[in-house]
């Protein structure tokens, strides 16, 4: 008889076979039309983070699509597949959080173990939709509980990183780390949440996410917070169809704001080189 694998009993942290990092996460363009005008806007979470960089406290903001990393209900079958992988972190493994080591050369058997369960409506391996990610980042950013009957998504695409490159994650900095994006549309039916978009995009300041992240640090937290960014989609989609497209494979400034090179990824169109569209 089978038995279901414990995550507790995972271990944490990259070891000499376990070197490359594998990040598996839900991406979603959220999008409602402006309350004023109608004109279809996109929102954004704009994240600041406390770094920790010579010695210095910094704190980077930088504002990428709504979503985080799925998670992995059952390890067993992962397990049986490629045998040990360890957690990036204690956080992701408390979280089952799809952020794991593995041995290089098992990276085409996890890659194609996910695209084939990623694909289903419904999986009780992993986890396959957005929705406890929207309403986590949605409570965190807007302090909002976010309900089904305020929006409607649907999957767009499903997009690879094959090339490893540094992560920025707090938790493995600078570990070389293959990815896998889930692409999701959702649009929010609520004008009232529309309103409280627009709004917090435009009083909460850069300066207001700093002092709120070094606030949360001071009181023993980790030192992140969050907030919404809305943009008009037309125009985003226009600026980014500007850029050369290896412009597009790093963050770039759009009117003060630094946007993660997983933006464009989340619009139709719009071609990242480092990204496969599947």
């Amino acid at each position: 008889m089978k038995t279901k694998a414990l995550a507790s009993e995972i271990g944490i942290g990259a070891t000499e076979p376990l070197s490359l990092r594998v990040s598996v996460a839900a991406l979603t363009r959220v999008l409602f039309p402006h309350p004023d005008d109608n004109e279809v806007m996109l929102a954004l979470e704009r994240k600041a983070t406390l770094l920790e960089e010579n010695g210095q406290r910094l704190v980077g903001i930088k504002a990428q699509p709504f979503g985080g990393a799925l998670r992995i209900h059952d390890p067993k079958p992962l397990q049986d597949l490629i045998g040990e992988f360890h957690f990036d972190s204690e956080e992701s493994r408390a979280e089952q959080d799809f952020r794991i080591f593995i041995r290089p050369e098992d990276w085409t058997k996890v890659r194609e173990f996910c695209l084939g369960r990623l694909g289903r409506l419904d999986d009780s391996v992993l986890e396959v939709d957005p929705a406890r990610e929207l309403r986590e980042e949605f409570a965190d950013a807007l302090k909002v509980d976010l309900k089904p009957n305020q929006y409607t998504y649907q999957t767009i695409r499903t997009i690879v990183e094959d090339q490893p490159s540094p992560t920025e994650n707090v938790n493995a900095r600078g570990y070389l780390t293959t990815r896998i994006y889930r692409i999701f549309e959702a649009r929010i039916l609520d004008h009232a949440l529309a309103s409280a978009m627009i709004e917090n995009s435009k009083s909460c300041s850069d300066k207001n996410l700093r002092d709120l992240a070094l606030q949360d640090s001071w009181r023993g937290g980790s030192g992140r917070t969050n907030a919404v960014l809305t943009l008009p989609l037309r125009v985003i989609s226009d600026f980014y169809s500007t850029l050369p497209p290896e412009g597009r494979n790093t963050p770039a400034w759009f009117h003060s704001h630094l946007l993660d090179e997983t933006v464009p990824a989340t619009l139709d169109g719009i071609s990242v080189p480092k990204y496969q569209r599947l």
